[in-house]
């Protein structure tokens, strides 16, 4: 027998993790698609000149669950080992949706991760319970707003980093266009947003945090965040998207940042706007992000500026809670468009684990900013 036919085992625990996917063709087109799904994602090679024993058996993807959705989509359940993934995220990553992210008519539903699979995945540093220790709120929504808009000299952003602190927000965060340009430099925007905060919670003795946007390329992100944590700020936004999952996880991990970590959907989009396509919300933002590390995930609300439904929303919120190989749960971050009036409906929607953000509604919603923050948080409260 050839050596390569020769049958192969590795040390396996048996254990595996399922991928629901969502299938678009008939019956037949169904089949072959996941078939060729759980060759793909794991061996990429031709099944019929795999070696047997462990490499077919089990390092090739198994396909569990076929069931029909209507004419033309199906729900497909593939399991896979769990040694497949190495342990660590972008492996993971890489087996639920690689090289087959690149072919139409799939799209990642839901991923079921057992607790093993946290060996080697952190996830969230803080969780919906860190983040309310540090900010001593353990009952209610939490607030967030953004420094926005982008051009504004870092005087004026000082200025509505005080002014937001003062009226009682929990989070205050760079909008995820400010960077490091001419006009507002990283550095010196940072210090004087986060000792504008710090003034104004000396002043009414509440606890509110700046998080300033740290994404930018690999070993700047590092750099940014470990600035801002020497300049007092109480957390860090980041946009993985852009400065990729592997370093938000990074950022997660590192004890000489230990901020939590707010992720923003910036460039993100493309995987969710079509059903038949990509990652779902829920998924994408819930589940992903909880495993990159987020504390808290933003993603655009219902009813905004974007185009998510009720539905997404609400499958992000329970992705953001629910059972993931054992890690903490993170806050949901409605945001897009919001508006200080629609807060009763959203907190009837989401109840108390979330974080509202309101960016320029609140600007508009009357002239002194400061009394405006303490109309959104006595609504808040009174939930």
């Amino acid at each position: 027998m050839p050596r390569s036919h020769q049958a192969v085992f590795v040390p396996l625990s048996g254990e595996r993790f399922r991928v629901v996917y969502r299938i678009r063709g008939s019956e037949d087109q169904a089949h072959a698609i996941a078939r060729d799904i759980c060759v793909e994602q794991t061996i990429e090679f031709p099944l019929e000149l795999t070696p047997v024993g462990d490499l077919r058996d089990h390092i090739v993807g198994r396909i569990e669950e076929l069931d029909r959705l209507d004419d033309s989509h199906w729900r497909v359940v593939i399991s896979y080992a769990v040694e497949t993934t190495g342990f660590e995220l972008t492996q993971l990553l890489n087996v639920v949706f690689g090289n087959f992210s690149l072919k139409p008519g799939v799209r990642v539903e839901w991923l079921d991760l057992p607790p093993s699979l946290a060996r080697g995945i952190d996830g969230p540093r803080f969780g919906c319970a860190g983040l309310r220790a540090r900010l001593g709120a353990w009952r209610r929504p939490l607030l967030c707003t953004a420094l926005k808009p982008m051009g504004l000299p870092i005087d004026r952003l000082a200025d509505l980093a005080y002014s937001f602190a003062r009226g009682g927000i929990d989070v205050i965060k760079d909008d995820h266009g400010l960077a490091n340009q001419p006009f507002a430099p990283f550095d010196e925007r940072v210090q004087r947003c986060a000792d504008a905060v710090a003034r104004a919670n000396r002043e009414t003795g509440l606890t509110c945090i700046y998080a300033p946007n740290v994404t930018a390329p690999g070993d700047a992100a590092v750099r940014h965040a470990r600035y801002a944590k020497s300049a007092g700020a109480g957390g860090i936004l980041i946009s993985p998207g852009l400065a990729g999952l592997g370093v938000m996880s990074q950022l997660a991990a590192d004890d000489g940042i230990d901020l939590p970590i707010f992720s923003h959907p910036s460039f993100l989009g493309s995987f969710i706007t079509s059903p038949d396509q990509g990652i779902a919300p829920g998924v994408l933002f819930g589940q992903i992000a909880r495993l990159a590390g987020a504390d808290a995930s933003i993603y655009p609300n219902y009813g905004g500026r974007f185009s998510l439904t009720r539905e997404d929303c609400r499958a992000i919120a329970e992705a953001a809670a629910g059972p993931l190989a054992g890690l903490a749960p993170i806050f949901p971050v409605p945001g897009g468009g919001m508006t200080v009036e629609r807060v009763p409906e959203l907190l009837e929607f989401y109840g108390p684990e979330v974080i509202l953000l309101i960016g320029g509604g609140l600007h508009q919603h009357g002239p002194d900013l400061t009394e405006t923050c303490r109309d959104f948080r006595r609504l808040v409260e009174r939930f």
